[in-house]
């Protein structure tokens, strides 16, 4: 009986062990997705400013280009 009681416990630390490491696992796979999200945000806004910027130039000529075809 008393090696019973022993052998759950020894079984039960060992699975909390595991669940202790696996939870650090997703903790660092966690902190690793939010580090590439972030990057992967900050290219999105980079991209999101050149594609006004080059909206904004390319009205720009259209409106120079009707311009010489009105003058």
């Amino acid at each position: 009986m008393v090696d019973s009681v022993t052998e759950q416990v020894i079984q039960l630390e060992q699975r909390v062990e595991a669940l202790m490491r696996r939870c650090e696992q997703l903790r660092d796979e966690n902190r690793v997705l939010l580090q590439s999200q972030e990057q992967l945000n900050a290219e999105r806004a980079a991209l999101l400013d050149k594609n006004e910027t080059a909206r904004a130039r390319i009205e720009a000529m259209i409106g120079r280009l009707k311009a010489l075809e009105e003058g």
